[in-house]
């Protein structure tokens, strides 16, 4: 692919045609995982899509300053702060991309908004269904005045799953019966792994139901078409102290004269669920299931078929058409890597397979088509607020060991 040329006139991009790309400046609060992951998105983008603006690394911030000027460093990002409020102050950013824990979402969001800029947040939007209402609302507003917001659901921007929607909006499955997800990782196996802000509720605002239960939630609701209606749910904390962090002595309730801190929230969710249009749904996240490193997994059963999805064979969708004689119907493998598959007309030839990482790419391109046209990215602060929903029905169901808890609207 061409590279594009700087135009010292408009300070955007020429491309070798001659059509000029004005920037889009991102401003980026975080650098750890999710930082990476999205430095790698904005960094790559413009050089396989044909965007409409150009994204351009302006400023990365941290509180540890040479934490963050390495991170710049590393990661392309042209300078670097330390405050995210003077980030959000600078004139040079039209965007602001939060890959923070999930305690300071609505704060950086909500001040960026009423700065006027456009805000990508990591999900859950928040910790909670008050923040993410908070945010939905000044989402709402920011865009009377031409402000976007969207939350980074990034699995829904894998092709397979784009195509799985597809295929369900079409109708290839008919009437929906049932949805089964699970989300399986076990990094919280080993008890002596230190208590890290991921196992703390005023920081990570829950578990596994927060942290992979989001994801499943979103990613079902997506390819449904629809939000739950309500759930049923149990969730487990199973090791409740554990070793703290090598110098983290302070800023931690309940720490023991023997070095170690309370976990404060679930370690695994199980919970039921049932959509307005009668389909079932099942769901479990855990980071306890041994031997799991990144499982996600699942499957659609329709009147007309099944559609059936695993995370760890990221490039293939498999299909079962229920219309086809049973002589010979059965579950087929879709490789999707065809240039008329979700995303795939900018990536290699047929067979080529993209990775985990691809999902921020693709999220970057279409966040900037959507600033670009002014039309509402997906999925949006309020699709964000409707997860907060389901996870809180989901920690009360838990907590009252209800046997259906409906979600509130």
């Amino acid at each position: 692919m061409d590279q594009p040329q700087q135009s010292e006139e408009t300070g955007g991009s020429t491309e070798p045609h001659g059509r000029a790309r004005p920037p889009l400046r991102i401003g980026m609060v975080g650098y750890a995982f999710m930082g990476a992951a999205h430095s790698q998105g904005w960094r790559t983008a413009g050089h396989v899509f044909d965007l409409p603006l150009r994204p351009v690394l302006a400023a990365i911030c941290g509180r540890d300053a040479d934490a963050v000027r390495a991170a710049a460093d590393r990661h392309g990002w042209a300078s670097a702060e330390t405050d995210w409020r003077a980030l959000i102050a600078r004139d040079d950013i039209d965007l602001v991309d939060i890959c923070t824990p999930g305690d300071s979402h609505a704060e950086i969001a909500l001040a960026a908004l009423a700065a006027g800029k456009h805000v990508l947040c990591e999900k859950p939007l928040a910790n909670t269904v008050e923040e993410a209402s908070m945010m939905a609302a000044a989402a709402e507003e920011a865009h009377a005045r031409g402000r976007l917001a969207m939350v980074g659901f990034n699995y829904r921007r894998l092709p397979a799953t784009a195509l799985a929607r597809r295929m369900v909006a079409e109708g290839r499955l008919g009437t929906l019966r049932h949805v089964r997800v699970t989300y399986l990782q076990d990094w919280l196996a080993d008890p002596q792994f230190p208590l890290t802000w991921r196992l703390r509720k005023e920081h990570a605002g829950s578990g596994a139901l927060g942290d992979l239960g989001a994801h499943v939630v979103d990613l079902a609701q997506y390819l449904v078409g629809e939000p739950l209606a309500g759930v049923s749910a149990l969730t487990e904390t199973f090791v409740r102290e554990r070793p703290l962090p090598v110098g983290a002595t302070s800023g931690l309730a309940a720490v023991s004269s023997a070095g170690t801190g309370t976990v404060t929230v679930d370690d695994a969710a199980l919970f039921t669920g049932r959509f307005p249009s009668g389909a079932l749904a099942s769901f479990e996240a855990t980071r306890y299931a041994t031997g799991r490193k990144n499982a996600l997994r699942l499957e659609l059963n329709g009147e007309r078929g099944s559609l059936a999805f695993d995370l760890e064979r990221l490039n293939e969708l498999w299909f079962h058409d229920a219309t086809e004689p049973s002589t010979h119907a059965g579950f087929r493998r879709i490789l999707v890597t065809e240039p008329d598959h979700p995303y795939l007309d900018a990536w290699w030839p047929p067979g080529h397979g993209l990775g985990y990482e691809h999902t921020f790419v693709h999220q970057a391109r279409d966040l900037v088509h959507a600033v670009a046209e002014g039309r509402r990215p997906e999925p949006s602060f309020a699709d964000g607020l409707q997860v907060q929903r389901v996870l809180a029905a989901v920690e009360e169901s838990a907590e009252k060991n209800s046997v259906y808890t409906p979600i509130a609207v």
